[in-house]
């Protein structure tokens, strides 16, 4: 088996003096990791394109066993310069991946997946100022795509715009929204002020290159954010510990 696909460099590790081990989000094939014997040493067939954060065009072919895959050779595409001097803009870079690989990239999502991340790393790169809720931006517009965010438009329960209070709520283990006068009692519910939801609204809409116009008050930035971490623990399991996410048990 052969394929060529473009593809995101996500981690490079060495496992012998001239190989490296790399895992890759490719357009089509999604999360794979794969082995460039020689990779540390190769101008020919690398040409210096193994670093975190790259984007590649790469060939690469399963062996004989189909127990491992080969990187045959590869071809830069872009690569970060910003990125990669400041600490802050590669931590929240990491942290989107970390979430990626977490939470997994099913095969049909494989080029929504790599289209977002992407974007994602254009908006840290270009940005003067990124926004700091970038991170939970990503987490939140990835679990929509997948199918676990909440519909912020009208109350699920009465069909009323959501527009027409001055705050909502979401029902966080319904994974639903509804109106102050169609809440529940009991349960959990956390409130949302129009301007938290206006923009959760627009991180389920826009492109991560728009998502810097995107300014909340510090009150909406709490708000967003409880609701966001709230989600993903509660929907996908998922927790920052550590540096890393991990699964609840």
């Amino acid at each position: 088996m052969e394929w060529t696909d473009t593809a995101l460099v996500l981690h490079v590790g060495r496992f012998r003096e001239a190989d490296l081990w790399v895992r890759l989000l490719a357009l089509e094939q999604g999360l794979v990791t794969a082995f460039a014997f020689g990779g540390s040493r190769s101008r020919r067939r690398f040409t210096g394109c193994l670093d975190v954060f790259n984007v590649i065009r790469a060939r690469v072919t399963a062996s004989r066993d189909g127990q491992f895959l080969n990187m045959q050779e590869s071809t830069l595409l872009e690569g970060p310069e910003r990125l990669r001097r400041d600490w802050r803009r590669q931590g929240m870079a990491a942290n989107c991946v970390r979430f990626m690989e977490a939470l997994g990239v099913p095969p049909d999502a494989s080029p929504f997946s790599f289209s977002l991340l992407r974007e994602l790393l254009g908006l840290l790169e270009n940005e003067e100022r990124p926004p700091e809720l970038a991170p939970l931006f990503f987490r939140f517009r990835l679990a929509a795509e997948q199918g676990y965010a909440p519909d912020l438009r009208g109350c699920f329960r009465c069909g009323k715009p959501l527009d027409s209070f001055e705050r909502a709520y979401v029902l966080v283990g319904e994974g639903l929204a509804c109106c102050p006068d169609c809440r529940p009692r009991g349960g959990m519910s956390l409130a949302l002020g129009q301007e938290s939801l206006d923009v959760l609204r627009k991180v389920q809409e826009y492109s991560p290159s728009r998502w810097a116009a995107l300014e909340p008050s510090p009150d909406s930035r709490r708000e967003a954010g409880r609701l966001i971490d709230a989600f993903v623990r509660y929907h996908l399991g998922l927790e920052w510990v550590n540096g890393r996410f991990r699964r609840n048990s």
